[in-house]
């Protein structure tokens, strides 16, 4: 298996980071945007997408600001990803920043697939 790189992304969002917060920390608010369903039984959280299922696992939380997951196929690696909230301490402006691996020939592709859904957040928040 190739070993996976990492990238980051940093997406405007124009939105509380409380109510941010609340679409990516909840099974319900991932569900409107991430994923077709999520479950969550304690620190394990089952995204389906057209029927397929992948479980992540929870490896920490902190309010209004981020949350971060490690997919079970990644388990016995350091690979996670992580959303977090940044708000500007001068202009109050939000960004939501992402934090995945990928290997190296599918980076490009990870971040569309980032950037498509979080434009579907931003419609769902009536942000621009």
């Amino acid at each position: 298996m190739e070993d996976k790189v990492k990238y980051e992304m940093e997406i405007p969002i124009q939105v509380s980071p409380e109510l941010l917060y609340t679409y990516i920390s909840t099974p319900s608010g991932l569900s409107e945007w991430y994923a077709d369903n999520v479950n969550s039984r304690g620190e394990f959280f089952t995204f389906i997408w057209d029927g397929s299922e992948e479980k992540a696992m929870l490896l920490g939380k902190k309010s209004n600001e981020r949350i971060k997951f490690r997919w079970m196929v990644d388990e016995g690696t350091d690979y996670y990803f992580e959303l977090r909230i940044q708000v500007d301490g001068i202009t109050r402006d939000v960004s939501l920043m992402i934090t995945d691996y990928a290997e190296e020939d599918e980076v490009e592709e990870g971040k569309m697939l980032w950037e498509n859904m979080v434009s579907e957040l931003k419609q769902i928040l009536g942000s621009s």
